[in-house]
């Protein structure tokens, strides 16, 4: 079996590595040079947005907003890259004040940990097919530095979707297969399957998101070689794989009809007949898999070089439900507190991606009490990230992939409960005020807290009734709504199944397409200001993490004048990866 998705896979590293100018000869402990004089070509949308062209812009934008904060000189040891999926303003909004009230203090005020980050600046977040964006191109512009279409994951906007032949040639390298390359330990935790959208776009490269086990490969893509993320992520070609991988997706790296070892409704998906799991054992006899909260727990983490932990078949569960896990599963506070300690033994320092992914999910169904508890959880990981690296050492950028449709609004008065009904105070004629119930356009109550479309909409559908609807909600057709909204005078709304109102229905709510917060604090987040393009990410980090910077510019030809002059391929990166991690460093 060969030990990388397809046999040869030329990436775009031309643009990728000449586009940092002069450091080609810099060892990894030179400050970065300056690179404000990268070229970036006039276009004509959309012709002129090549993979190229999107690579050298942002590194273009990265380098003048590293120069505008005079943070050119700053070098980051270690790179952690906090993503929270569907993590919108509003929802950050709301969770800090969830939070408050939860501390018993004043929620408007509070902060979340990476709210009192130094840095902050806006995310674009548009692909380059459309306007509001899915976690795979928006992750890929956050890893690679390129900016594709939704859907793809390390592959940039050029091929088809599903065209397994065609993406050949168009993979995009990661940072974290850069940080792999460059003799740095990596790692990967996720509250969602290891191979969703999100975390496979640190390892993966596949024109279908969706394609996470074998057996929802296509036929053609079986055909043509393509390779499923759950292998690609054992697979992984460069210094033995990644040194943590923690998330969920267990049954995805079990063969078919295997038992899984918590839930006895749960097999193996596995059609090649591989056993994922046993080969990383067999790969790694120094390593440690986990599958619950209690063997984490127990691992001796200084004594653990490699660890795997795979905690449900599926998705982990809501912060909301995981204390009733049956077998027990760790918070991702505690994942990232272990796969801290296990990645900062390397001397040459670390990349990590951490994700909540779950927050997304809650959004998507409409539910605010679990998008705002996952958010609080996020937070809570952030905090112990914190905690556990040196500042001066390690650069924490905390962003989101895209946003979402919930809204935050209604003039609720000050310390009112934000899962609450809007009550809002108003004028007395005794000179004071009083609080009122605020009351819509035919005299009923609604909350502080709603969604602009989903399946919080209050008409009939096949699986409840007209009227409120209670988390987990699974419509089918809905029947047209007869009564306008309901009367929820006796609603719990803070009840955490009570899931907001919605005004267009759908099975689903969708993502925004509205920028997302960028939060940074440690070397290089000075850069972090102002409103960038997603992609600009990438650039930010490598330009001041002096490893991986070095290593774009070893892997290829980077000219005087930072232009690209040539580009590599898949086994040229491969070969000069191996040598690099053989190498002393």
């Amino acid at each position: 079996m060969s030990r990388f998705p397809f046999a040869a896979r030329p990436l775009l590293l031309g643009a990728m590595l000449s586009a940092l100018g002069a450091c080609a000869s810099q060892p990894p402990s030179a400050a970065p040079a300056a690179t404000s004089s990268i070229a970036v070509p006039a276009i004509q949308r959309p012709q002129g947005e090549t993979p190229s062209w999107w690579f050298r812009s942002g590194a273009a934008q990265a380098a003048l907003a590293s120069a505008q904060a005079n943070a050119g000189g700053q070098r980051a040891k270690n790179v952690i890259v906090f993503l929270g999926d569907g993590m919108s303003i509003p929802t950050i909004a709301a969770a800090h004040v969830l939070a408050g009230e939860r501390a018993g203090v004043d929620g408007e005020s509070y902060r979340l940990s990476f709210e009192k980050f130094p840095f902050s600046a806006l995310s674009r977040t548009y692909e380059t097919d459309q306007q509001t964006p899915d976690s795979a191109g928006t992750m890929t512009a956050i890893m690679s530095g390129v900016k594709t279409r939704a859907g793809f994951i390390g592959v940039s906007q050029l091929p088809k979707r599903q065209d397994c032949a065609g993406s050949r040639g168009q993979q995009l390298v990661s940072a974290l297969e850069l940080a792999a390359s460059a003799g740095m330990a990596t790692g990967a935790v996720t509250t969602t399957r290891i191979t969703h959208a999100t975390p496979a776009a640190t390892y993966g490269h596949l024109p279908e998101r969706n394609w996470e086990v074998d057996a929802d490969l296509s036929e053609a893509a079986k055909t043509a070689g393509c390779k499923d993320f759950a292998a690609q992520l054992i697979d992984f070609p460069v210094a033995g794989g990644l040194t943590v991988a923690m998330g969920g997706g267990r049954t995805e790296f079990m063969p078919a009809g295997a038992d899984d070892p918590e839930y006895a409704t749960s097999v193996g998906q596995r059609l090649d007949g591989r056993d994922l799991i046993g080969e990383w054992t067999s790969s790694h006899p120094d390593g440690k898999y986990v599958w619950n909260a209690a063997q984490l727990k127990a691992l001796d983490l200084t004594k653990t070089p490699r660890l795997l932990g795979l905690f449900e078949p599926s998705h982990m569960n809501y912060e909301h439900e995981r204390a009733h896990d049956k077998a027990g599963e760790p918070s991702l506070a505690e994942m990232t507190t272990s796969a801290i300690e296990v990645l900062k033994r390397n001397p040459n320092g670390f990349f990590l991606m951490v994700e909540g992914g779950r927050i997304d999910h809650a959004l998507h169904a409409g539910n605010a009490y679990r998008a705002l508890d996952e958010t609080i959880a996020f937070a809570d990981a952030v905090q112990a990230a914190l905690e556990h690296t040196d500042p001066a050492e390690t650069l924490i950028v905390v962003t989101a992939d895209h946003s979402h449709t919930m809204t935050f609004a209604g003039y609720a008065h000050r310390g009112n409960p934000i899962l609450g009904k809007v009550i809002g105070k108003t004028d007395s004629y005794g000179g004071g005020s009083m609080t009122v119930m605020a009351r819509d356009a035919t005299g009923q109550a609604y909350t502080t807290l709603g969604f602009a479309n989903g399946p919080g909409y209050t008409g009939a559908s096949d699986w409840q009734a007209e009227g409120s609807k209670r988390f987990p909600h699974n419509p089918g057709e809905y029947s047209p709504i007869r009564k306008g909204r309901p009367d929820l005078g006796d609603v719990d709304t803070t009840d955490p199944d009570y899931m907001q109102e919605a005004t267009v229905p759908l099975k689903q709510e969708t993502h925004g397409g509205e920028d997302v917060a960028i939060f940074a604090t440690g070397p290089g987040a000075a850069a972090f200001h102002g409103e960038l393009e997603q992609n600009v990410i990438f650039h930010v980090m490598v330009q001041h993490t002096p490893r991986l910077r070095a290593e774009l510019c070893r892997l290829g030809s980077c000219n005087a004048d930072g232009v690209p002059v040539e580009q590599s391929n898949w086994q040229h990166w491969l070969k000069l990866a191996s040598d690099a991690a053989a190498a002393p460093r």
